[in-house]
This record gives C-alpha cells, structure tokens and sequence, in this order.
C-alpha cells in the first residue's frame, strides 16, 4: 500500500525546500510528487509559485521525523497524521482553466505512446470525456491541426508518479512487458524536455525584463532630453 500524501503537496514540497535541509529525492518521496518539480521549486524555475504549508503545523509531520531525514540522505519520511480528504465518486478530474487547453495534447500523447491505456483511464487521469478521446483518436476533433502529443507530466494535468500506476496497471490487464531500458530513455527525455521548458520560459522572463528596463531607460533619456531643450528655450 503506497504511502497517503500531503493535502496539499506542492505547497508542502515548497516549505520543506525553503525551511529544511532534506534532499529533494525525500520531499519528492514524502510529497508524492517528481523529483524534477521539487528541483524547479529550489531552482526558482516552476512556472507557478506555491505560497509554502507548514506540514509540522498541520500535523503531517513532527520536527523529529524531519530532523531523522536530515540526517539521514536515506531515511523516508513517515506520514505522522494522514489528511481527510474529501473524496469524488463521480465526474471528471478538475483541472485548472489555465491547464485545460492543454488537455487534448496530453490525451494525444497518451493514445500515441500507451495504446494499451483504456479511454476510461485516460478520462479518469486527465479530466476529460471518452468523446474528446474518441474524436482525437479518429482525428475528427474540431482542432486536430493544433493538436501536439505532449507528455502529459510535462504539461502538469498529472504527476508522474499518477502517470506510470496507471501506464503499469494496464500493461499488467493486457499482458505487456514493458521495456526497462525504454521507459528509462522515454523518462529521461521527458525530464530533458522538461527542463529546457522551465530553463527555456526563465530565459523569456529575463529578456523581458530586461527589455523592459532599457524601455524605461530611453523614456527618461528621452524626457530630460526635452526638459533641458525647454529649459535653453525659455532662457
């Protein structure tokens, strides 16, 4: 039985890289998330900022047991007080406005590189309908041409962790052998991938900025310039 997460495992994993010393394969383990996203946390480069959680507070977690990890690389953290979460029978999984155009390249990439993935799993992962899957299978969707396969982690409708239960269970049901060295080279370029995004939309915000500051600076160039030639004019 896998061990239950924090309510809130971003915000967790972003007070725990901010405030302790436990390495991120730990906050990645405790909080159920990808190592990567606990990396982009501590680097600065996650595209959304997580306001942090005191999980000691909340009770999911005592001093002692990160105080054990922190002196232990090795040790896994054990959830002292599971959160009550208010559980879902029925409808789709929510996702965020912002997240949900990226949907069909996700649902895409999942009917490209795991056929064996029923269209009741990827609804269920991704949030959507078996007619959206249906139409981007046949490629009858109304936006087809715009449609990118994309690996469903990278664009943060899922975690990885969600991604390769689910791939597992229905390679398992359909009596599939996955590759070790396969998934290993497919992971790697997804976290490459990755990476280059992040690394790639913090490059953007620094040229923007900078953009931005020489705009300014010309501007007040630009308003002394006229100040000192109405000063000569009116002397």
């Amino acid at each position: 039985m896998s061990q239950p997460t924090p309510l809130m495992p971003h915000a967790t994993a972003s007070w725990l890289v901010d405030i302790t010393s436990l390495t991120f394969e730990q906050i990645a383990e405790f909080c159920g998330l990808h190592m990567l996203e606990v990396q982009a946390m501590a680097d600065d480069l996650a595209s959304s900022k997580y306001t942090g959680r005191d999980p000691v507070r909340s009770g999911e977690l005592t001093m002692e047991e990160i105080e054990k990890g922190q002196a232990n690389p090795e040790y896994k953290l054990r959830m002292h007080k599971v959160p009550v979460n208010a559980s879902r029978t029925k409808g789709p999984r929510y996702t965020p406005v912002s997240k949900r155009q990226d949907k069909p390249d996700g649902i895409a990439w999942i009917l490209r590189n795991h056929a064996e993935v029923s269209d009741a799993q990827i609804g269920k992962l991704i949030g959507t309908t078996r007619n959206t899957i249906a139409a981007i299978r046949d490629r009858s969707h109304w936006n087809i041409n715009n449609i990118t396969p994309k690996d469903p982690v990278t664009l943060g409708l899922c975690s990885q962790r969600e991604l390769d239960a689910l791939v597992a269970k229905a390679a398992k049901k359909a009596g599939i052998q996955e590759d070790e060295n396969a998934t290993n080279e497919r992971l790697t370029d997804d976290r490459d991938a990755l990476i280059e995004e992040l690394r790639a939309e913090r490059q953007a915000q620094v040229q923007a900025a900078s953009a931005a500051a020489q705009e300014a600076e010309v501007a007040a160039w630009l308003e002394a310039k006229r100040a000192a030639e109405a000063e000569e004019r009116n002397q």
